[in-house]
């Protein structure tokens, strides 16, 4: 499990998987990106948030969270899946759909703000932007993301970024939320540190 992994002390040796972001790190970076999305968005006017499955909806959920305790502000929140929209379908084989989620109102001449956990090579981004499209025509759209780990592939920059983590290719970055892993964290893994399966989740695929 990606917490033992994080409270053991091995996993700060080089090759194993070590804790870069602990569940209060996160908690002040949703606080300060939500300031930002007030602060850029004139109070949140006109705002709708859609998370990018799987771990980008808990993530809109507490950004939506956080404006509404500081602004009073209720945001609306839904989520989109861009697996459709994916432009290596047919190198990765078929993939299980996740649920879209488009919030009462639509999107037309909203401020709509993709939310995922890892921005990496910027593929699932465009993606999403080909789904939000048959949704309806935003005024603006915006991304915010909790990790960007550089590599970009396409012409993508966030709008609000938590934490900016350089990395190797080599390396996974692994986010994990409570309301889907029981805990939160972020961790960097090796391909030394042996774990597999959703314990060495890259977060965006390339």
């Amino acid at each position: 499990m990606a917490s033992a992994a994080a409270s053991d002390p091995a996993s700060r040796r080089p090759g194993i998987a070590r804790t870069v972001l602990s569940a209060d790190d996160i908690t002040r970076i949703v606080s300060r990106m939500a300031h930002q999305i007030l602060e850029k968005t004139s109070g949140g006017a006109g705002v709708v948030l859609l998370g990018v499955p799987t771990r980008g909806v808990p993530l809109a959920h507490r950004l939506a969270q956080r404006v509404h305790a500081v602004e009073g502000v209720d945001l609306p929140v839904g989520s989109l899946d861009p697996t459709m929209y994916r432009d290596d379908l047919r190198l990765r084989g078929v993939r299980p759909l996740e649920v879209t989620e488009i919030p009462d109102g639509g999107v037309d001449g909203r401020v709509v703000i993709l939310v995922d956990d890892v921005l990496y090579s910027g593929r699932t981004v465009r993606a999403a932007l080909d789904a939000l499209a048959a949704y309806g025509r935003p005024r603006t759209v915006q991304l915010a993301v909790l990790v960007d780990r550089g590599h970009r592939e396409l012409p993508i920059r966030a709008d609000y970024v938590g934490k900016n983590m350089p990395t190797s290719r080599r390396e996974s970055v692994a986010v994990r939320l409570r309301e889907i892993d029981g805990a939160d964290g972020v961790l960097i893994v090796s391909p030394e540190a042996g774990l597999t399966g959703a314990a060495a989740d890259p977060g965006e695929l390339p």
